[in-house]
C-alpha cells in the first residue's frame, strides 16, 4: 500500500471533536484496528465517554481492516502532530508499529495499548488489556466439562479459527483454550500455537465472519465429524454456524468463543454458541482516558499491565466453574452500562 493510499484512508478515519470543559486544552488520540468490529466501535465509545466527561479533545481513527498497520502508522504521527500528549492504541501488528512509537515516546508522548500488546511490551507506558490466556482457559474448562455430556462417547475432533500469523493475543487464546481442555500448551508469552492429534483441521479467520465461514466449511468437507470448534471471537463463531447450518450440523459440534460482545451473547442465548469469555473494551478506554488527562495534568505516567477482567458466559453451567448466564452477559456486553 502507498503512502499517500494510507493517508487517504486516515484522512476518511481522522476525526476530532473539542468538548468543553476545564481540560479543554488536552488533546487524546485513540486508534484502532478496524471501525466496522463491534469490539473496537464500543472501545471508540468508551474513549468518547471519557473524553466528554473530562471536557478534553479526542482525536480517533482507524483501519481498513485489522492488519492494516500502515494506517496507524500515519494516524500515530498525525495526532502527535496536532497535539495529542497521549495515543492509546490497539496495534494491528504488534512489530512494525514500535518505531513509530519510539519515535513519538521520545518527544514526551504517553501511550498505552489497549487490548493487543506490542512486541516488546515495553514499546508502550502501560498496557490496559483482557488476559486473553485465561479468556481461552475459561472457554477450554468449559469445553472439557460440557464435551462428555454432549456428545457421550465421541473422541474430540477440533476445529480451531484462529486469529492471524504470529499474532500474541490469538495465540493466548489458542493456548490458553487448549490448556483449559487438558491439553498439552505452550504458555501465554509466545506467539506460536500448540496443536495435537485432536485437532483435525485449523485455519485463520482474521477475526471475520466471512474468513470463519470459509475456515470452518473447508475444513467440515475434509472432517464432518467435527465435534467441538474453537473460533477466536464471536464474528468468527457466527461464520462457524453458518457453516454448520449449511451442512446440516449445527446439532454435531460445541461452538466455543471469546468477546462477548452483545450480538455474541444472544448467539450463547440462541444456542449457537455455547459459551464465550467476555471482555470489556469500554472500561479499557475510559480507563486509557482517566490516565491520560492525569498525565496531561499531573505529568505522572501510568506503567506496566492492568488486567480489565474477564468472565464465563453460558446458559448451561458446568458444575465447580464459576460463570454467569446470558442476562447478565448482555447487561455488561462489551463494559456497557
Amino acid at each position: 500500500m502507498k503512502i499517500s493510499c494510507v493517508f487517504a484512508v486516515v484522512a476518511t478515519l481522522f476525526t476530532s471533536a473539542t468538548l468543553a470543559g476545564s481540560n479543554q486544552n488536552i488533546t487524546i488520540g485513540l486508534i484502532t484496528k478496524t471501525d466496522t468490529n463491534p469490539f473496537f466501535l464500543k472501545m471508540k465509545e468508551g474513549a468518547m465517554l471519557g473524553a466528554t466527561v473530562h471536557g478534553v479533545r479526542l482525536l480517533t481513527a482507524a483501519g481498513k481492516e485489522d492488519s492494516d498497520y500502515p494506517s496507524q502508522i500515519i494516524a500515530i504521527q498525525s495526532m502527535v502532530s496536532a497535539g495529542a500528549t497521549t495515543l492509546l492504541i490497539t496495534p494491528s501488528d504488534a512489530k512494525a508499529i514500535v518505531p513509530a512509537l519510539d519515535e513519538v515516546r521520545a518527544k514526551g508522548v504517553q501511550v498505552i495499548a489497549l487490548d493487543s500488546p506490542t512486541d516488546p511490551i515495553s514499546a508502550v507506558d502501560a498496557l490496559f488489556a483482557t488476559d486473553n490466556y485465561k479468556a481461552g482457559e475459561l472457554i477450554g474448562q468449559y469445553a472439557q466439562a460440557a464435551m462428555p455430556l454432549t456428545f457421550p462417547g465421541q473422541p474430540l475432533k477440533i476445529a480451531m479459527l484462529d486469529l492471524s500469523p504470529g499474532h500474541l493475543v490469538g495465540a493466548r487464546r489458542h493456548n490458553g483454550f487448549m490448556k483449559g481442555l487438558g491439553l498439552p500448551a505452550a504458555g501465554a508469552e509466545t506467539s506460536e500455537l500448540s496443536a495435537t492429534p485432536e485437532i483435525v483441521c485449523s485455519g485463520y479467520s482474521e477475526g471475520a465472519e466471512k474468513q470463519g465461514y470459509e475456515v470452518m466449511a473447508n475444513c467440515l468437507k475434509t472432517h464432518p465429524d467435527i465435534n467441538l470448534v474453537y473460533t477466536v471471537n464471536e464474528p468468527a463463531a457466527a461464520g462457524a454456524y453458518k457453516a454448520l447450518q449449511e451442512a446440516g450440523k449445527q446439532k454435531n459440534a460445541l461452538i466455543l468463543s471469546v468477546d462477548g460482545g452483545c450480538a455474541g451473547v444472544n448467539y450463547v442465548r440462541e444456542g449457537k454458541i455455547a459459551a464465550t469469555a467476555q471482555q470489556y473494551p469500554l472500561t479499557m478506554a475510559a480507563m486509557g482516558v482517566d490516565a491520560a488527562v492525569a498525565y496531561a495534568r499531573h505529568g505522572k505516567k501510568v506503567s506496566g499491565y492492568v488486567d480489565t477482567g474477564v468472565t464465563l458466559i453460558a446458559d448451561k453451567p458446568m458444575q465447580g466453574l464459576p460463570s454467569k448466564d446470558t442476562q447478565a452477559g448482555l447487561d455488561a456486553c462489551f463494559g456497557a452500562k
